[in-house]
């Protein structure tokens, strides 16, 4: 070959080169998650454009979940959103009602790729379903939330097995502190855990219309259940030196006061297992349980927790055919294994979960107990009052909660007369939820 034609040879290679790249579908996928397991997200986007070369997905952080549905409402009114965006559980009502996403069942159906959605695990499928049973969005980063504990710590004081009942546990606290233990317990704080948790748990409600499942005109009840006495308990554990309350804002978290052994239980996701895996204090055996529950109730499911991924409306068909094979892609056994392994994250599916019992998984550190939130979130089939909550402005109504319970803990006021603070202005932002979208009803 002479120079000249191998010049154009070369030439016509790059073209192509260039020409199949340009040819590739690319399309943008925002997600919450940050630190370490905002780099897993972008390692499932780097796989997914490995293993095909169709499509490139274009994964950009937003440094927290609410923050990734800020940004993603301000880029839509601007007509520059995302194709996918990963939301957490507090923001499915109101994407639900806004009416600016294609519902991941149908979308999958409609690019003929098959989905068994039977397989998902109903406690997790509910949260993100219609009232027909359809998937709106996709499950991905689940959670509940679990009990952990040093296991040393508790047979120093001649137990083998954690506390199953709040009444054990408070006794375990009493023993813990008696034997010089300066912090039984490190709590913080969080409505997740010590108000949706605890009231799946106990089958007592939120709100009323079954937790805003059947109208828009709720009402919250959570200051007139359980809840009230469990809450009056913590306050009256921090007065008598059986909790410590740990945060950031302190020094030190309740995650990493537990991790470093200065406090024997937290309660927290099982997201976090991974997490405590690589920063517990050497030679510390500990492990993880179920919440425990009040002695006379009788145990349901926790609710899942973490966020998962919408497809939102306005992009072109080759996006959504991008969004469809990458949603595919996360749904294979290998993706699920591979998330569940770098992360602290339960399997979404039946099959994916069996998958991994058959290899051993939870057999070994440092996935040992990880199974503990999977034997929660379906500890009883979802019932009217344990399939999730769906209330509108439920990012506010967590952060009313969270701000009226942290003055209660400081003293500032009663417990009860806290938790009825809370529910009248949550009342008030649900209100006003409802006169935004009058004349309408969840799907």
């Amino acid at each position: 070959m002479n120079t000249r034609a191998l010049s154009a040879a070369v030439a016509l290679l790059a073209l192509s080169a260039g020409t199949a790249s340009a040819e590739k579908t690319k399309f943008e996928y925002w997600y919450g998650l940050s630190g370490d397991l905002g780099e897993k997200v972008q390692e499932t986007c780097n796989r997914f454009n490995a293993a095909q070369s169709e499509y490139e997905i274009l994964c950009v952080g937003q440094d927290g979940y609410a923050q990734a549905v800020q940004n993603t409402i301000a880029a839509f009114r601007a007509g520059k959103h995302p194709t996918i965006v990963q939301a957490y559980d507090a923001g499915t009502a109101d994407l639900m009602l806004s009416g600016e996403f294609y519902p991941v069942q149908k979308m999958m159906a409609d690019y003929n790729i098959d989905v068994d959605w039977a397989n998902y695990f109903p406690g997790i499928s509910n949260y993100y379903a219609s009232s027909k049973g359809e998937l709106f969005s996709m499950p991905f980063n689940s959670s509940t939330a679990v009990m952990y504990y040093n296991a040393d710590d508790l047979k120093s004081i001649g137990m083998d097995t954690p506390p199953a009942t709040w009444e054990e546990f408070e006794a375990t606290l009493k023993k813990l502190k008696e034997s010089g233990k300066a912090c039984p317990y490190a709590y913080s704080a969080d409505p997740w855990v010590d108000l949706e948790q605890f009231s799946m748990a106990h089958n007592v409600p939120v709100a009323s219309n079954n937790n805003g499942y059947d109208g828009l005109d709720s009402k919250i009840l959570y200051n007139t259940t359980l809840h009230v006495k469990h809450m009056e308990n913590i306050k009256r554990w921090l007065d008598e030196g059986l909790l410590q309350i740990r945060t950031a804002q302190g020094g030190i978290n309740a995650q990493s006061s537990f991790a470093q052994g200065e406090c024997s239980f937290y309660a927290n996701s099982i997201a976090g297992h991974a997490t405590v895996s690589k920063t517990a204090k050497e030679g510390m055996n500990w492990s993880v349980t179920m919440l425990p529950v009040y002695e006379g109730t009788e145990r349901h499911n926790t609710v899942v927790g973490g966020a998962s991924l919408w497809v939102l409306s306005k992009k072109t068909e080759p996006e959504y055919r991008g969004a469809a094979a990458y949603l595919k892609f996360l749904a294979t056994p290998e993706s699920e294994e591979y998330w569940s392994t770098v992360t602290g994250y339960i399997p979404v599916t039946k099959k994916g979960f069996q998958g991994l019992k058959d290899k051993g998984f939870y057999d070994s550190a440092p996935f040992k107990g990880r199974e503990v939130a999977l034997e929660s979130l379906t500890f009883t089939e979802p019932g009217p009052l344990t399939r999730g909550i769906r209330l509108g402005g439920f990012i506010q109504i967590r952060a009313e909660w969270k701000n009226a319970v942290e003055a209660a803990l400081a003293g500032n006021m009663p417990m009860k007369e806290a938790l009825d603070t809370a529910a009248q202005r949550s009342d008030d932002v649900l209100a006003k939820f409802a006169r935004t979208y009058k004349g309408k009803s969840f799907p």
